[in-house]
């Protein structure tokens, strides 16, 4: 499987973008994304990846059309939205969802509708929808660990949360938490949200740091945070030139590369785990799999992207503005999910 890195979605970030008109049909199916939250590089990368895998399925006469309706993050939008794509009609809908339980209700009316739904990175608790997940809880542990084993298991930390309200956010705390509560000598010294976006991650560490003790590490929830919050340590200066903290990596490329070049320059050391916005092309192919009669587990998880020092000269010259992912292919699909 090689890696390939999906283009920004383009056009508005909020609305309806379709590829022509959307009448389902059994005979001509229609495919729906409703993705909550459109504000970070990784969701626009996703949407990318869905609209990818959705352009190759319709060219090859597999669907008649595909619709995505991008939100600002709030449920009441997510519900009306997914309103709407009943009243379509649609087949197959895919929801990147604003809240694990409440959009359950409007969700329950799809499938009663007889649509396949699936909620995916961000899912929602439904009974009767497919989750296709990625282990937040046992990656972000894995994470904590390793960084901690790298300050010899104490020092200040700051935790930076993701996407307020998201399930993710949740068990991607949790799990940190769950690792630093092991360690007494391990500190948390504050905690901020930078709804896995760098410009908001690093407005809300540089608000923070001048009031704080010198900070050891932070950790993350991925995404392009970890840009900023290497842009704020930076742009502070001060003790932390040529001395900056351990920073959990994202998977942005921005990051990667600086990482690269600190590491050459001073031996920096870190390790970066993130879920792949490639998610979104799985989930396509495994809603026109589930469509044609395939069968898949009601829950399945996704494996996330890691860069430590043995492999981060693969990545240390990646293109900017990309989150580490793979094009995950029909093939993939239909080998890790669909077959389980």
């Amino acid at each position: 499987m090689k890696l390939a890195f999906a283009a920004m979605a383009a056009g508005a970030a909020f609305g309806l973008c379709a590829a022509g008109p959307a009448q389902a049909s059994p005979q001509k199916p229609v495919i729906a994304l409703s993705n909550a939250y459109f504000g970070n590089s990784w969701r626009h990368q996703m949407v990318g990846s869905f609209e990818e895998a959705a352009k190759a399925a319709k060219a090859a006469n597999k669907i008649a059309d595909y619709i995505v309706m991008n939100g600002d993050g709030s449920v009441a939008q997510q519900s009306s939205q997914i309103g709407e794509l009943i009243l379509k009609g649609v087949d197959v809908l895919l929801v990147d969802a604003a809240s694990e339980t409440a959009v359950n209700g409007v969700i329950e009316k799809a499938c009663k509708a007889g649509i396949i739904v699936i909620s995916f990175d961000s899912i929602a608790s439904a009974p009767c929808n497919y989750q296709l997940n990625f282990d937040f809880k046992g990656y972000k542990s894995l994470q904590a660990e390793a960084m901690f084993k790298l300050l010899g298991y104490k020092g200040n930390i700051v935790q930076v949360r993701g996407v307020k309200g998201s399930a993710p956010d949740n068990d991607m705390y949790n799990a940190q938490k769950s690792v630093i509560d092991k360690y007494p000598d391990i500190k948390v010294v504050a905690t901020v949200y930078g709804q896995c976006t760098a410009s908001v991650a690093q407005s809300a560490i540089a608000n923070v740091l001048p009031s704080l003790p010198h900070v050891d590490a932070v950790l993350g929830q991925g995404c392009p945070d970890d840009v900023g919050i290497m842009q704020a340590f930076v742009q502070y200066g001060g003790e932390y030139v040529g001395h900056m903290p351990r920073i959990e990596g994202g998977g942005s490329s921005e990051f990667v590369r600086w990482w690269a070049a600190e590491t050459k320059k001073n031996g920096y050391q870190t390790v970066s785990m993130n879920t792949t916005p490639g998610i979104g092309g799985a989930a396509f192919w495994l809603g026109l799999g589930l469509l044609q009669g395939e069968k898949a587990p009601k829950i399945m998880i996704m494996p996330v992207a890691t860069v430590d020092d043995k492999n981060l000269d693969q990545y240390g010259s990646l293109p900017a503005g990309q989150i580490i992912s793979p094009t995950y292919t029909p093939e993939w699909v239909k080998e890790h999910l669909l077959s389980k």
